[in-house]
């Protein structure tokens, strides 16, 4: 699988990795024996690049991790992981030192490992980004050997850019998909001219560029795309990349037909969409199970995508998607 340069880490990552709240929670059930099969296939299948979080199952999704880690040491990739989210209200009175240390020692234990390869502030406020005091902080868990390296995870384009103004910013993770562009307009050109990498996260808009929904399918109660479609729970950004679930059928079904056009399954093609952006460093889509693991990884296979496609997709978005949430994020 391509490998690309994860901005200021200077690691290097599969362009296709592997998002893993889903094998926390918030996504439906998934047991330990299935969890542990979606990353033996996504390693399988080229994949060097694991992303969760000290939340996802209050540590689960990062423990399942550890355990695959200690049964595959000669596995060659890069896990990140996020914190702050552990504060009932991700403001700045909660990103201290203490916190911090509090936070990634817990991620270390989970993970099995002295030094976080990547850590990301997981979406917190604005008042986070503006601090100097925080990034200081940051700094010094680097030099102390506890984390590697560090990111931020952000909900909007302003917040992205302003963490790519940060000197020793690392990444910045963003939603992107066929259903989010905003960040091709500043984002993805201000990371490249300052060597911050891109981590595109939810790039399927929680399965809707799937293709396989229709206006009667339902989620488990469990599942944030039942209990989080007016952000009831967290940024409403997060379940269906914001557009509202009516909508987002209607424009699936049009891009599941543009992708065919093109012999492309429509996940595939949703993938490839965002892996071929030159300037994202890895996308990281979930999987419930080995069959999607190894069927994202194949999007990296996928050779260029026609200019026919890539044109018509931008037409879908400005007539049906760009109103709902070009502004918002």
């Amino acid at each position: 699988m391509e490998q690309r340069t994860l901005g200021r880490t200077g690691r290097e990552v599969s362009v296709i990795g592997l998002g893993t709240w889903q094998l926390g929670a918030d996504w439906g059930a998934v047991d330990e024996s299935d969890a542990l099969a979606v990353l033996d296939a996504a390693a399988e299948a080229g994949v060097t690049f694991f992303d969760t979080a000290d939340v996802y199952g209050d540590g689960r999704s990062e423990s399942l991790i550890g355990r695959w880690l200690q049964s595959n040491p000669g596995w060659q990739g890069t896990v990140a992981t996020k914190m702050i989210r552990r504060a009932a209200q991700p403001s700045l009175a909660h990103a201290t030192p203490e916190n911090f240390r509090a936070w990634i020692d817990r991620s270390r234990r989970n993970l099995g490992t002295d030094t976080l390869d990547l850590v990301q502030l997981h979406c917190p406020d604005d008042d986070v980004f503006a601090s100097d005091r925080v990034f200081d902080d940051l700094d010094r868990l680097v030099e102390e050997g506890a984390i590697a390296a560090y990111g931020v995870s952000v909900e909007t384009c302003a917040q992205a850019l302003s963490a790519i103004a940060r000197p020793h910013v690392a990444t910045v993770q963003i939603i992107l998909n066929a259903f989010r562009q905003k960040p091709l307009d500043e984002v993805l050109p201000a990371a490249v001219q300052a060597g911050v990498g891109i981590i595109a996260r939810v790039p399927l808009a929680s399965g809707l560029l799937s293709g396989r929904y229709t206006a009667q399918t339902t989620f488990a109660e469990n599942d944030h795309r039942s209990f989080n479609r007016r952000g009831e729970a967290f940024d409403v950004g997060e379940t269906f990349s914001g557009v509202d679930f009516a909508t987002g059928v209607e424009a699936a079904a049009r891009f599941a037909e543009l992708a065919r056009a093109h012999g492309l399954e429509p996940a595939t093609a949703a993938l490839a969409w965002v892996a071929q952006l030159a300037d994202v460093s890895t996308v990281i889509p979930g999987a419930r199970n080995s069959a999607q693991a190894r069927g994202n990884a194949g999007a990296a296979d996928v050779p260029s995508l026609p200019g026919e496609f890539l044109g018509a997709v931008s037409r879908l978005y400005d007539e049906q998607i760009r109103p709902q949430v070009h502004h918002r994020w």
